[in-house]
């Protein structure tokens, strides 16, 4: 017999090929489906569940192109099995629009070299364009190339820096909904939402209360492994001419002990 819902037929089939070490999902106890469970490609997709389940069981014919291309890349198809995908619903391809790169400022990087204390430069993802020595001296996590949400949830080094994480984190994702804005429609913010709700469950519950919260001035409270304990004063300054790009700064009250402990972490035997 003719298959009367060639699209859900494709989905579950191909969803039954990706393995869940494959997106990042570490199995727990026995899993009675092959591949990835449907909430688990919906999460990933940014996508609701039920919506999800409406596609594979042929109730909703009419997918937009953004949804098949996030599917696409969830079920890890290449271009010609996503072409594919997108004949099913009879859609076409969106025009290919490479992101531009996010570049630092010169000036910016030239400003971060001569700070004194913890500086570093993050994206509209959170992930660090630029940092100076007394950053990363303060936490690998504040390094280029780190994405500074993911640490915050998934690397057990920043809940050991941070002795108030819990409070931390809630002002984190409350910022992260405040840049995603109503919409929501950016495709690669989604897909770091879907990663860290399907590997945290601290981050699943703090996203599902949809707290919105512009950047302010905050104190961070830290254990450095080498220089003990710190209250920093943390700023995010907005950088003009970049696409979201922020600055932040950690400093400390003048003549604290905080301030003494920054300058011993700026110290040659600190930073080795």
């Amino acid at each position: 017999m003719e298959n009367t819902n060639p699209l859900g037929a494709f989905l579950r089939a191909r969803r039954e090929l990706v393995s869940p070490e494959a997106v990042g999902i570490t199995p727990h106890g026995l899993r009675r489906v092959k591949g990835l469970r449907r909430e688990e490609v919906a999460t990933l997709a940014g996508i609701s569940s039920d919506y999800y389940l409406r596609l594979e069981q042929g109730r909703d014919h009419n997918p937009s192109v953004q949804v098949l291309e996030a599917l696409a890349g969830v079920l890890q198809l290449d271009g010609d099995a996503t072409a594919y995908l997108l004949g099913l619903s009879g859609s076409r391809p969106r025009k290919t629009v490479r992101p531009a790169a996010e570049r630092v400022p010169v000036s910016i990087k030239y400003m971060l070299a001569q700070m004194p204390m913890p500086a570093f430069v993050h994206g509209r993802y959170f992930d660090v364009l630029a940092a100076n020595p007394m950053a990363r001296a303060l936490s690998p996590n504040m390094a280029p190339g780190v994405n500074r949400l993911r640490a915050a949830f998934l690397d057990p080094r920043e809940r050991e820096l941070h002795r108030d994480w819990a409070q931390a984190t809630v002002g984190v994702v409350a910022q992260l909904r405040a840049s995603a804005g109503p919409a929501g429609d950016d495709p690669r913010l989604a897909a770091l939402v879907g990663e860290l709700s399907l590997k945290s469950d601290r981050f699943r519950s703090l996203w599902a209360r949809h707290d919105v919260r512009r950047r302010e001035t905050e104190v961070s409270r830290m254990r450095h492994p080498k220089v003990g304990d710190l209250e920093l004063y943390r700023e995010k300054l907005t950088i003009n001419g970049t696409d979201g790009q922020l600055l932040v700064v950690y400093h400390a009250k003048p003549g604290s002990p905080s301030a003494q402990s920054l300058t011993r972490l700026g110290s040659p035997a600190a930073t080795e």
